[in-house]
């Protein structure tokens, strides 16, 4: 399957996201709230890992850790805010100021992996801003 209906697949299941997890806190404090999250997630991965048959964790350098722990502690820092800000604002301020990630991701990709920011990806972060400030003006 392209990449592309991957990342669309991603977009609609992390919109769903914002659903479940709005619901999910209801009278929940954000710390257990993410506790559940993190274990289902936790199931479901080592699931997909296994019916995939790639779960060779031999096959991960010293690196990989190092990388893929960083990448944990900032999808925790991220899931842990997010859920805080849930819990005392609405979504339709919470998601668009979230979906920012998309902009500091193309910037930080420049500056590290001297990934290329086209005029194209250059507009649509612009836009992209612009959008958030809008939707976010009362």
């Amino acid at each position: 399957m392209d990449f592309r209906i991957w990342a669309v697949l991603s977009a609609l299941f992390a919109g769903l996201t914002a659903l479940a997890s709005k619901r999910g806190l209801e009278g929940v404090p954000a710390n257990l709230a993410i506790a559940v999250r993190v274990s289902f997630i936790l199931v479901l991965v080592w699931w997909i890992a296994a019916f995939s048959q790639q779960t060779d964790v031999r096959k991960l350098t010293p690196e990989n850790w190092g990388w893929l722990g960083f990448s944990a502690v900032a999808t925790g820092g991220s899931w842990y805010c997010y859920f805080r800000a849930l819990q005392k604002g609405p979504i339709s301020v919470v998601a668009p100021i979230d979906k920012l990630s998309f902009v500091l991701a193309i910037v930080l990709a420049a500056v590290f992996l001297r990934e290329k920011i086209t005029p194209n990806v250059g507009i649509g972060c612009v836009l992209i801003v612009a959008g958030v400030l809008i939707t976010l003006k009362t």
